[in-house]
């Protein structure tokens, strides 16, 4: 046998859960010019491998940070007189014999993004990011 040290591991060992923002950080790291992703991996603990299967699930839209809450413009009005009616909200579309299940999202800025059913997670999620910006 050789001259080097040996490590005993008693009990099991576990994986270690990283928090979406160690991971973001860990990810920033690795964008700064100069920085080999090999040294990031190293300083933390963690195989390079890790570090690009993060990359590529961000790249994919399905590691992204949680949007930061924003206020949203509203106006509030009253009636002046009793006879001013306020307009008739938008008439809902006409029943259909199969409800299609489908998602409506609505922008501040009135851009309208709908997705049917078959619209996959990985798709959705795509969506989502760009719409984060």
């Amino acid at each position: 046998m050789g001259s080097g040290t040996a490590e005993i591991i008693t009990g099991r060992e576990r994986r270690r859960c990283w928090s979406l923002a160690d991971k973001l950080r860990i990810l920033a790291e690795c964008d700064a010019p100069g920085v080999q992703v090999a040294e990031v991996a190293a300083r933390n603990g963690i195989y390079r491998s890790l570090v690009f299967q993060w990359r590529r699930q961000a790249r994919d839209g399905l590691l992204v940070a949680e949007p930061t809450p924003e206020f949203v413009p509203v106006r509030v009005t009253v009636a002046g007189r009793q006879d001013e009616v306020l307009p008739d909200p938008e008439p809902a579309p006409p029943p259909s014999s199969r409800k299609a299940a489908a998602i409506e999202i609505e922008l501040p800025d009135g851009i309208r993004v709908r997705m049917g059913e078959e619209v996959g997670l990985v798709a959705l999620r795509r969506v989502l990011a760009a719409l984060r910006g």
